[in-house]
């Protein structure tokens, strides 16, 4: 089993003591986020991999000794400012928290993410080759990999339309996009990599590759995992996972995650979390039934 930490809320920025926490205890509780009342309970022995996914690794940084599994961390690095990313702190130690992470794990364990991208007015496409040029040029032999997604239209993205004003790409954009970037990577010794997007930009030299990469987890673990479930006989080809976070529960707040779709929420589910609890939000009520997950 691999578990994911976490696709639903910064798990690594804001859980991290509640993490560590749960795996010394010896099992987490995930509540099902579309059948509330069904817990999942994952026990530490039948994970084989985690995988990590933080706009701010640095408060997990002092826990990732204590896990004796291969992890996969995943950064998620854009070059967007308060006006769509209202909590994400400094960027600065974001950087040195990822050349702490690839001396820990190696650079092949660190994947950075730049992600999503979209075009305004204000983050134009000069901006993102040159955010993008400085990017690389600072991560120089911190990772292997960058992964780029493009914006899709998620509640939040359609709340937050006018915030974001973001316009329609042409070629034109694809492809001074697929042309920069990758020669930026390339001077960097990077590969930039796509998963799952229509546009995947490898006539310009981006590799279709995968976010939870079956080769790396099948070369660390010794171990064949089952494909996704999320997108079936759609293209994507990640392994598949199981995600221990809580929906609307992130106070990043960016205008375009698609996991806090109910901002009103997510002040109220961080008040809910304690790092004693074995869920990651509120506790486990008398009507609950949990239900032991082996995969």
């Amino acid at each position: 089993m691999i578990v994911f930490a976490s696709g639903r809320t910064d798990i690594p920025a804001f859980y991290a003591k509640w993490f560590d926490n749960r795996y010394r205890a010896g099992f987490f509780d995930t509540r099902n986020p579309f059948v509330p009342s069904q817990i999942s309970r994952i026990y530490v022995h039948d994970i084989d991999a985690l995988v990590f996914c933080s706009k701010n690794p640095t408060p997990i940084l002092p826990y990732l000794s204590h896990y004796q599994v291969p992890i996969l961390f995943q950064v998620t690095l854009t070059p967007y400012h308060k006006d769509i990313e209202p909590g994400v702190g400094d960027k600065t130690k974001v950087i040195e928290a990822i050349r702490v992470l690839s001396r820990q794990l190696g650079n092949d364990h660190v994947d950075v993410r730049y992600d999503p991208i979209f075009l305004s007015p204000r983050y134009s496409v000069s901006y993102h080759l040159k955010a993008f040029d400085r990017l690389v040029s600072q991560l120089d032999g911190m990772t292997k990999r960058i992964i780029v997604s493009f914006m899709d239209r998620y509640q939040n993205t359609r709340i937050h339309a006018k915030e974001i004003a973001a316009r329609e790409w042409t070629e034109e954009d694809y492809r001074a996009i697929g042309m920069g970037f990758s020669e930026s990577a390339k001077k960097h010794g990077m590969q930039v990599q796509t998963c799952f997007e229509k546009r995947n930009l490898t006539e310009y030299g981006f590799v279709a590759g995968d976010c939870i990469p079956y080769d790396r987890l099948l070369e660390w673990t010794g171990k064949r995992f089952p494909l996704s479930k999320i997108r079936p006989g759609k293209g994507c080809h990640c392994v598949q996972t199981v995600d221990i976070g809580a929906y609307n529960s992130c106070p990043h707040r960016c205008l375009y995650c698609y996991a806090n779709y109910r901002e009103e929420e997510i002040a109220t589910n961080f008040a809910n979390h304690r790092d004693e609890s074995s869920l990651l939000v509120g506790e486990i009520g008398e009507n609950d039934r949990i239900i032991v997950r082996k995969r």
